[in-house]
């Protein structure tokens, strides 16, 4: 695959990975940062190119395929592999030699119109996907095929159609052999529904004649796939006109904007092309149902709601300013709710945390809309939510199990690696971060009725940290940490160590604890536990092995989760390094898969939906955090700033940012001659935080100068600016080592 790495920045000394790093250190540490170039990328993966909340969503593989028919959950039953597609439609050349994918790329991140090349020795075949909803016309999915010599003037070449699929196909003989007009159609119909139709002349059986390619004039089909069941003339008029449609495509997606009502960003390339995409594929994934804007896992396996997914995809939403489309989708977890108070979406009736994380969203969601209308109206259902947890908890007392010996929640579903109800602890971490949001915030609005919800929480709280220090393991590597899997689970004494679970094996409910949850302080145990444990396991510079693939899998999305508590615990060159190992992860058409193998694997799979937009979503929280970052009471500027993030010398911005301090503005652009860096902060109505904090240094090179506007005080590399003030200006200089430095470079 070759990979125009133009649009792309990094340092690149030193080895790839970690090869060049010592125990414990990370890659900034051992004194090279990472290039984001998709070094680690899947060799197989999916993009959407259809519209924003589809119903279609059209799928293009890494060969220029389309891919149709992913059944996604059934309401019984199992689920169908990620690679179940009942209708395939491939695109090939006739000949001796096969086809060699020489590239694919979006038109833009904002733009989904996906270009294939396909090379043959004499010859290239550029493909060309994308998606129209004319008026009148209706959904409609388009490909051109173009036949280019690579050296000799003139090729000849007979272009391929492959249908693969499980349905009954039907010719239809008269178009084929009526009039030679007709002769320049085939239909073929799919369960009904789906055909294909071409402006120039194919047949089901093989061809002998085919047609020249000239340089400088290809030899062009163009193939149209309605989606909607439309009849053969209601996209007939489309056929003669195909680099007008995919004009007015383009233009559509120029226009598409990814931010709503008043919020914007702009990131310097490539974190604005990450940032764009992402949003994009969020908003295709997104559905509307029974008249609520639903954020969609996938397009596939995940096509549905789920509450774990949608804590991050609901924040994320409001990030990017999409408000009312973020309460429908709460407004949708929540009708989920049974009459027992017990929440369940497509994770199944054992992942308990569900209820407590959608506890947990209803916080959080007023905290970023500052509008607390929803969450007092949902009071009666929150505390039966409460009360569904307390049942569960004296349910496991009679089950017999460590879970009900220790007083936490029963066994259950962990997910993230480990299958089937277990005795483990991912479901009571998993529920604390509720509990926490949900009693500090009837204590802050003095509400009446939730005096057992504390009471509750404060017993499961300490009955988990009693259980932790019995259940706590020593590493290999020399220290403790708390596995999600409880020490009576027979998993840990499997005959064959292959089967046994990996330590780091559903570590994600406990990072999301620690953070978004903030369910630990910085110095616990548990949390230097889980840090030390997910540097232990990092492969390809992010945590591998720690989901369902647990020998040579990656389960991708477990990086941005350790990057956040990395630079939520402070360690931002581990944070920097993990998230950017997680952008080289995912497809160069910015996608990621849930869980890939590894390089060099050959015992492992690809496992789940793609793009997966819990991934996605997980990029824009890192890329907002990484600029204003809400630990608990206080407010972090700029935590994940560092010479990699200035190395493009361009500003970053966010306008009407939303906080639980209200919505905030910060510009960070570089002074006249990069001699410096200037932040200009402003905040809205909303709370006051407890705190706002800089660091005293950006980088290896600036150190913090001065700030005007406001009174500061310095403890160590944290500047501290009063909370009350509302807009300030601060600037950090290069220090005189610093322009040395610069200056021997320039020289050398």
């Amino acid at each position: 695959m070759k990979i125009d790495r133009r649009a792309f920045f990094g340092y690149t000394a030193g080895a790839a990975g970690g090869a060049a790093m010592g125990a414990g250190q990370s890659m900034e540490q051992a004194g090279s940062l990472p290039a984001i170039d998709f070094r680690y990328s899947p060799l197989s993966w999916q993009t959407a190119f259809c519209f924003p909340d589809d119903p279609f969503k059209s799928l293009v593989g890494e060969r220029g395929e389309l891919r149709y028919g992913h059944p996604g959950i059934p309401a019984k039953g199992r689920v169908k592999p990620n690679d179940y597609f009942p209708l395939v439609v491939e695109f090939s050349l006739l000949g001796m030699e096969p086809d060699v994918v020489g590239r694919q790329q979006l038109e833009a991140p904002a733009v989904p119109i996906v270009h294939t090349r396909i090379d043959r020795p004499e010859a290239f075949m550029e493909l060309t996907a994308f998606a129209t909803n004319r008026p009148g016309e209706g959904r409609v999915d388009n490909v051109i095929l173009e036949v280019r010599p690579v050296a000799a003037e003139r090729v000849r070449a007979l272009p391929l159609v492959i249908v693969k699929t499980r349905f009954a196909l039907v010719f239809d003989e008269k178009l084929g052999t009526a009039t030679p007009a007709e002769n320049n159609r085939l239909l073929l119909a799919a369960s009904g529904r789906l055909y294909l139709r071409s402006d120039n002349g194919l047949s089901y059986v093989v061809g002998t004649r085919g047609g020249w390619a000239v340089a400088g004039k290809p030899w062009r089909f163009f193939f149209r796939l309605p989606q909607e069941g439309q009849d053969l003339a209601g996209i007939e008029a489309g056929l003669k006109i195909p680099d007008q449609l995919l004009a007015e495509v383009r233009e559509y997606w120029q226009n598409w904007r990814p931010f709503a009502g008043p919020v914007s960003w702009s990131l310097p390339r490539p974190y604005g092309d990450f940032l764009t995409a992402t949003t994009r594929n969020i908003q295709q994934a997104r559905e509307v149902k029974e008249g609520r804007s639903i954020f969609q896992v996938g397009p596939t396996v995940y096509r549905g709601l789920w509450v774990t997914d949608g804590n991050y995809l609901l924040e994320a939403a409001r990030f990017l300013g999409y408000d009312k489309e973020a309460q429908q989708s709460l407004e949708a977890i929540w009708a989920r709710q049974e009459a027992d108070g017990g929440i369940f979406a497509g994770a199944g009736r054992l992942h308990w945390k569900d209820t407590g994380i959608a506890m947990f969203i209803l916080v959080r969601q007023a905290e970023l809309s500052q509008d607390w209308s929803y969450f007092r109206q949902m009071q009666p259902n929150l505390l039966r939510a409460v009360k569904y947890l307390m049942a569960l908890r004296e349910k496991a007392k009679g089950e017999g199990s460590a879970n009900g010996r220790y007083g936490l929640l029963p066994r259950g579903f962990p997910d993230g690696g480990l299958w089937g109800a277990r005795s483990e602890f991912a479901n009571t971490i998993g529920v604390l971060p509720g509990l926490k949001a949900v009693t500090e915030t009837a204590d802050r609005m003095n509400l009446a009725g939730f005096e057992f919800v504390k009471r509750f929480y404060q017993e499961l709280r300490a009955s988990f940290h009693a259980a932790a220090r019995e259940e706590m393991r020593r590493h290999p590597a020399g220290f403790d940490y708390l596995p999600m899997l409880m020490k009576e689970d027979p998993q840990w004494s499997a005959p064959d160590p292959w089967d046994r679970p990996q330590p780091q094996s559903a570590q994600w409910a406990l990072a999301n604890a620690i953070f978004t949850g903030l369910a630990f302080e910085k110095d616990d145990w548990i949390v230097k536990g889980y840090l030390a444990l997910m540097q232990a396991s990092t492969k390809e510079s992010v945590p591998a092995e720690t989901g369902f693939l647990k020998n040579g899998g990656l389960w991708t999305y477990e990086a941005p989760f350790a990057a956040h508590v990395y630079l939520w615990a402070g360690m931002a060159d581990w944070a920097r390094q993990t998230f950017t190992g997680y952008l080289n992860h995912a497809s160069p058409l910015y996608c990621w898969r849930e869980e890939q193998p590894l390089r060099g694997s050959m015992v492992a799979e690809y496992f789940g939906d793609m793009p997966h937009n819990q991934a996605s979503a997980w990029c824009i929280l890192y890329l907002r955090n990484m600029l204003a970052l809400e630990d608990g009471p206080t407010l972090r500027l700029l935590a994940g700033m560092g010479d990699l993030e200035l190395q493009p010398g361009e500003p970053y911005a966010l306008v009407q940012s939303p906080t639980r301090f209200g919505r905030i503005g910060l510009k960070l652009e570089p002074l006249d001659r990069r001699k410096g860096w200037r932040l200009e902060f402003a905040r809205g109505a909303g709370p006051t935080p407890a705190a706002v904090q800089l660091p005293a240094a950006l980088g290896t090179r600036l150190r913090f100068a001065e700030l005007t506007g406001a009174s500061t005080t310095r403890r160590n590399d944290v500047i501290r600016v009063s909370p009350d003030a509302r807009s300030w200006t601060a600037t950090w200089t290069k220090t005189p080592a610093a322009d040395e430095r610069e200056s021997t470079q320039i020289k050398n």
